[in-house]
């Protein structure tokens, strides 16, 4: 007969006439043996009779250990012949196959193609992709950076500072600091841009006066003991200025220094451009100075001085010196192109000798033939031609 949902049973389920939920028992008829002794029943519900206890006994077999329970503190021994057992096999984890084939996957490395996709060195090597387009293209570039610069295309202008320094109104960074201001005005409009360009015919004035490129000028003296190489000095009694005064109109100013007591050549210009070509080191220009010592120098000494000797300031060697007289050893002819401050009297200095004269007899392939001290000339054409090829 079907129940309806929600109807309840009329009767109660029983297993063997028990309730649910009890314990089986074993029954009296089957705990009770032919001698009347109940038999040795263990929690595995084996049940063995006395008989087979006894026989279980002579043959000393354990009896069998309760689950759960351990009899004495001695561990069983391990049997002698090991039965193989066969391997257990894991099975892999999702989260482990996530690891290895996504987070710990090594990234391929691909390269853009390029135009040709392959690059040549020329050890023979074939570099392709990206890497390859990059190499090639720093091959090329340190190729430009070997090569000489070309020079600029003279277009027919200059800059304003330079114009305005080339008039010898002033330097070309006072020339700056006046454009800046709007002192300086050009085709009557007050110019204020660092970098501007005029032309030859252009209109330049600075303070309402007009200004024009001086001509080049080139004076060679031949300097005195006692004067001080500089433009200006408030502190000074004498400056080679004084000596070169009634030269020119132009504004010059000497090339190089010489100290107050070295004598010898000293160049005046208003070429800024051929000053930084005659001053610069790396230009090597050729000087030499006629040195008169104290004592006779030794011929180690002279080794040393062109090997090079350690200065305060750091490492100089001259290009070449010897005895100026064979027979007077206190006087040395030195050929340098350091230009660093007092550099022949520091040489001599550090080698224990003192400097008791000092004259610049050759600077830049000009000497002080028939030029008698504290006189100027101007030079030649052929000599400042001379001083511009060289000094390219």
């Amino acid at each position: 007969m079907k129940r309806e949902r929600g109807q309840e049973r009329d009767f109660k389920r029983t297993v063997d006439k028990r309730s649910p939920g009890s314990r089986p028992r074993i029954k009296k008829e089957e705990t009770a043996g032919a001698t009347g002794r109940s038999k040795r029943v263990i929690r595995t519900g084996t049940a063995y009779s006395d008989e087979v206890v006894k026989a279980r006994k002579k043959i000393d077999i354990p009896p069998p250990i309760a689950a759960g329970k351990r009899i004495g503190k001695s561990k069983p021994e391990a049997s002698k012949v090991e039965v193989a057992r066969p391997k257990r096999v894991f099975k892999e984890r999702t989260s482990d196959i996530f690891r290895r084939e996504v987070i710990n996957k090594p990234v391929e490395k691909r390269f853009e193609k390029t135009e040709t996709d392959s690059f040549l060195t020329t050890g023979g090597k074939v570099l392709r992709g990206k890497l390859g387009k990059r190499n090639v293209i720093e091959g090329l570039d340190r190729e430009k950076r070997t090569t000489p610069a070309r020079r600029p295309v003279n277009d027919g202008t200059i800059r304003l500072n330079r114009f305005i320094a080339n008039s010898g109104m002033c330097s070309r960074r006072e020339a700056d600091t006046y454009i800046a201001t709007g002192c300086v005005t050009v085709n009557g409009e007050i110019v204020a841009e660092m970098g501007y360009k005029v032309r030859t015919g252009d209109s330049v004035s600075f303070n309402g006066k007009l200004l024009s490129i001086e001509k080049k000028v080139y004076v060679l003296l031949n300097k005195p003991k006692g004067f001080v190489t500089t433009v200006e000095d408030p502190h000074a009694d004498k400056t080679v200025m004084d000596l070169v005064k009634n030269a020119c109109y132009e504004r010059i100013y000497p090339v190089g220094r010489l100290d107050k007591s070295t004598t010898g050549l000293l160049l005046f210009t208003n070429d800024g451009d051929l000053t930084k070509r005659l001053t610069h080191p790396k230009y090597n220009r050729k000087k030499i100075y006629h040195v008169h010592l104290d004592q006779k120098v030794t011929k180690s000494h002279l080794d040393e001085i062109v090997n090079g000797v350690t200065l305060e300031d750091g490492f100089v060697a001259a290009d070449s010196v010897s005895y100026a007289d064979e027979e007077d050893k206190k006087q040395v002819g030195i050929e340098i192109h350091s230009g660093k401050n007092k550099i022949v009297r520091r040489i001599f200095e550090h080698l224990g000798y003192k400097v008791v004269k000092l004259d610049r007899v050759y600077f830049c392939g000009l000497t002080k033939k028939n030029l008698p001290r504290g006189k100027w000339r101007f030079l030649t054409q052929d000599e400042v031609n001379m001083l511009k090829m060289s000094s390219n």
